[in-house]
């Protein structure tokens, strides 16, 4: 009974006491209704008089605590405890090391010690008493870096609330101090995993940060800093908790990734750093441009292969949108950082995206797609070997679909297959300046592969390069011939970027009949440009040693030893490539020499591939067969048969000098070696017009004819037989002419036919056609060859006579108009008949001939 009566007269005490203390009206004016203490029930009685409830709790019961601070709970006076009287004297260390302490020691309070803090927090905000809040936010953090336990879970939602709050206020201040809080957190490891947990709050908010457009530019700048550290702080958290929302999801990456270009877009006058950048220093932490990079890269270098996609798509749309493609520059910036940061394994979907965005705006501008072009060409540098993927040729597909719309665009002046103007104006240099960049990419995806992948290449474009009777057209129908033609120079000029560094140790690998045959065809053209491309890539594949820029131009070198050759012997490979090719090879440089357009790079590129011919695929046989060709050459400047020019016909002469002086003292027959010297001095005191010194220059001093050309200026073949065959040369083949001799198959010698016909209207004169169509014609070719002297003796000629002759000139008036008609229906049925009917047409005829030969 005396305890009772202590507990209600202590009870009575504090009650009044609060009745003194607290004023009797509110701020309203109300008087304030204080509810007067009255006696527990029995029940209450009894647990009190059983002695389980202290004053604390008793009052606790009814609503008294709250009002007095000492009978609050402990982890409230611990808060309470940590802000000083005056804000600016900043957190109390004693006593925040006291809260510490307690939520280690119990904690299961640590939610309502965030809780308790986050309402402080809310109300000091209201309130705008600022210095509380960077008081609370600094007691928050603290707690996050001490605290590790099972429910930590539930103190950091009441931590990313606060958070959440201050990103909310208008104040830049509190947005930066919400953010470093962020920060803090981010780089917190947590033992427990989050189910619940969302961060698309911050994503949204720190990417409209990166996007401040704050009157102050210094106060901007800090704003935009803090949007990058806190999605570089969102990124660390979850991209490796499986459990939180994808990050890379797109709807995540479009707020992401555009809000970080946006920034290293700011600063592109600085130069992008390598691969693995050195720490920065304090200025350059000061950047945007530069923590938008780092951040950038880390964003890359966390990256999975599922989810590169969605980390580059919002890069090309950003792109796009903006217009910066055109600049280049930016761009390649941009690639340059994904390419470097990325795995290297991943490298292949990074470039399998770029040609799919190059495929979406094939109707772009010409500046757009190179602008993406010249992305692909950076990327595919950066690229490790083999990262193209296992879709190679797709991407060299793609490239020269490229190729084939822009030469399309140029000729047609539209986007669309119609011959209408579009709506966009298409500058033709421009065009060219997509198709050089297209062809440069090529060139440099070439070179990142193994040489079994680039054997395939070169028989893909082979296969794309419009030879009739061979391989369809390319161009359009509304492009027409010049079409045609631009697609084979364009891709021969993507052939030889290919073929460019190119070395196989077996050359009928690198060189297959599939493949050659096409391309020596194409040495049968009128056009120079094709012919000269030709060439130069017969050279590159031929050129297994670097010996080509030793022979870039045509001279006399009187000690070929200065040239430091690179020289082996040639192998049991090649031996048999030049058993089955040589004499195809041979007849090409030997009709390459009878065009009447040839230039000086003409004659320099075959004196170089002959030279290249005589060090890396020659034996006895091939030396022997080369000279005889030089001869021969000799032999068709004098005779003329062609009606060659003068310079073409002393270039051929000079040609025929300077191979004969390399080769005979790469076969060190002095006697041989002596005759040469001995011819080439003589041309210098007589007829310096005819050696490379006189002719391949500026302004030749060429004569008006030629006629005069004998004796000791000319390298005799009955000399040079009798030189060798005493050093064991087989005197035989030597001493045999040379011929042009056909090699191939029926159906390629009607190939290359069909060929020259479609291609009729390109020469100049009637008697070009005539002579073009007869180097091709089977059986003169064949009958020729029967009937050469290698053979046989020549038939007689048949006797002319008078009567022959006027018979033949009142006959040819009207044989004349008879054939010119029926060479304009065959070349009207070749340039406009659909290629089965050609192929048709043309076996039918194979067989007819095939079977009055074997008849």
């Amino acid at each position: 009974m005396s305890e009772r009566l202590h507990v209600r007269t202590s009870a009575r005490e504090i009650c009044a006491t609060l009745s003194q203390t607290e004023p009797s009206t509110s701020q309203t004016g109300k008087p304030k209704v204080i509810r007067a203490w009255s006696p527990p029930s029995s029940k209450n009685s009894r647990r009190v008089a059983g002695g389980r409830t202290t004053l604390p709790g008793l009052l606790s019961m009814y609503g008294v605590c709250g009002c007095c601070g000492a009978l609050r709970p402990r982890y409230k006076r611990l808060v309470d405890n940590i802000f000083p009287e005056d804000p600016e004297d900043g957190l109390v260390k004693a006593n925040m090391e006291k809260l510490t302490f307690y939520a280690l020691s119990a904690p299961e309070k640590l939610d309502r010690i965030g809780a308790y803090l986050s309402e402080r927090l809310s109300r000091d905000v209201a309130r705008h008493r600022y210095g509380y809040v960077c008081i609370a936010m600094e007691a928050l953090d603290q707690l996050l870096m001490a605290c590790h336990c099972q429910s930590i879970n539930l103190f950091v939602e009441s931590f990313l609330k606060m958070v959440q709050k201050l990103l909310e206020a208008d104040k830049p201040d509190l947005q930066i101090l919400g953010t470093n809080s962020f920060v803090k957190f981010a780089n917190i490891e947590e033992d427990t995993p989050s189910y619940h947990r969302s961060y698309d709050f911050f994503v949204s908010r720190f990417s409209e940060m990166c996007h401040s457009s704050y009157e102050d530019p210094d106060i901007r700048t800090k704003i935009r800093m803090a949007g990058i550290k806190g999605l570089q702080g969102v990124v660390r958290k979850t991209v490796n908790d499986e459990l939180q929302a994808n990050i890379w999801d797109p709807q995540h990456m479009d707020k992401i990734v555009p809000s970080l270009l946006f920034n290293l877009q700011q600063g592109e006058g600085t130069e992008s750093r390598s691969p693995s950048p050195l720490q920065a220093s304090e200025k350059e932490k000061e950047s945007p441009a530069e923590l938008t990079e780092r951040c950038f890269r880390e964003l890359l270098g966390r990256a999975a292969y599922g989810n590169i996609k969605n980390a580059v798509n919002p890069v090309l749309m950003h792109l796009d949108n903006h217009s910066l493609w055109e600049g280049k520059s930016f761009a390649v910036r941009c690639f340059k950082i994904i390419m470097y940061s990325i795995q290297s394994q991943h490298s292949h979907l990074v470039i399998q995206q770029l040609l799919g965005h190059l495929d979406a705006n094939s109707k772009n501008s010409a500046t757009v797609r190179a602008g993406i072009v010249e992305v692909l060409l950076e990327a595919a540098a950066i690229a490790s070997s083999g990262s193209v993927g296992p879709t190679v040729l797709e991407v060299f597909n793609t490239l020269l679909r490229q190729l084939r719309l822009s030469v399309d665009y140029e000729l047609t002046g539209s986007y669309d297959s119609c011959g209408n103007i579009g709506s966009k104006v298409i500058k033709e240099h421009e065009e060219r300046e997509l198709q050089e960049a297209v062809i440069k990419t090529i060139g440099s995806f070439s070179n990142i592969l193994p040489t079994y992948q680039r054997s395939e290449v070169m028989l893909f474009i082979m296969g794309k390069i419009p030879v009739p009777g061979m391989h369809p057209a390319l161009a359009s129908a509304k492009s027409g011939f010049e079409g045609s033609r631009m697609i084979q120079v364009m891709l021969l000029k993507s052939l030889l970027q290919v073929t460019t560094g190119f070395q196989s140790t077996n050359m009928l690998t690198a060189l297959p009949s599939s493949f050659l045959d096409p391309l020596l065809s194409l040495t049968l053209m009128e056009d120079a440009e094709i012919r000269l491309l030709v060439l130069e890539i017969l050279v590159s594949l031929i050129d297994r040693h670097a010996n080509r820029p030793k022979f870039s131009s045509i001279s006399i070198i009187s000690d070929i030893s200065v040239l430091k050759l690179k020289v082996d012997k040639c192998s049991r490979q090649d031996n048999l490539f030049m058993k089955k090719h040589s004499q195809q090879l041979y007849r090409h440089i030997y009709l390459a020499c009878k065009e009447e357009n040839s230039a000086r790079p003409h004659f320099e590129t075959l004196y170089a591939l002959l030279a290249l011919i005589s060090m890396e695929l020659a034996n006895e046989e091939v030396v022997v067969d080369l000279i005889r060709l030089a001869l021969a050459m000799q032999d068709l400047a004098l005779s003329n048969e062609e009606m060659l020019p003068l310079y073409n016909r002393c270039a051929v002469h000079a040609l025929s000098a300077a191979y004969l002086n390399l080769i005979c003292q790469l076969t060190t027959v002095p006697s041989f070696c002596q005759h040469v010297h001995e011819v080439i001095e003589m041309r210098q005191k007589e007829v310096p017009f005819i050696l490379p010194e006189g002719v391949f220059i500026e302004n030749p001093s060429i004569p008006k004819c030629l006629d005069k050309l004998e004796g000791d200026v000319l390298f005799l073949q009955s000399k040079i037989t009798e030189v060798l065959g005493g050093s064991g040369y087989n005197t035989d083949r030597l001493a045999t002419p040379y011929i042009p001799q056909f090699t191939g198959t029926a159906p390629y010698r009607y190939s290359s036919q069909a060929f020259l016909l479609f291609h009729a209207p390109q020469m100049k004169t009637g008697s070009q056609r005539g002579r073009a169509l007869g180097r091709l014609s089977p059986l003169q070719v064949e009958v020729e060859s029967r009937n050469s002297p290698e053979k046989e003796e020549r038939t007689p000629a048949e006797e002319i006579t008078f009567e022959t002759l006027k018979n033949a000139i009142v006959d040819s008036i009207g044989m004349e108009e008879q054939e010119r008609e029926r060479r304009r229906q065959v070349v009207e049925k070749f340039q406009k008949a659909p290629f089965e009917e050609i192929a048709a047409h043309c076996g039918a005829r194979d067989d007819v001939i095939q079977s009055d030969i074997s008849a």
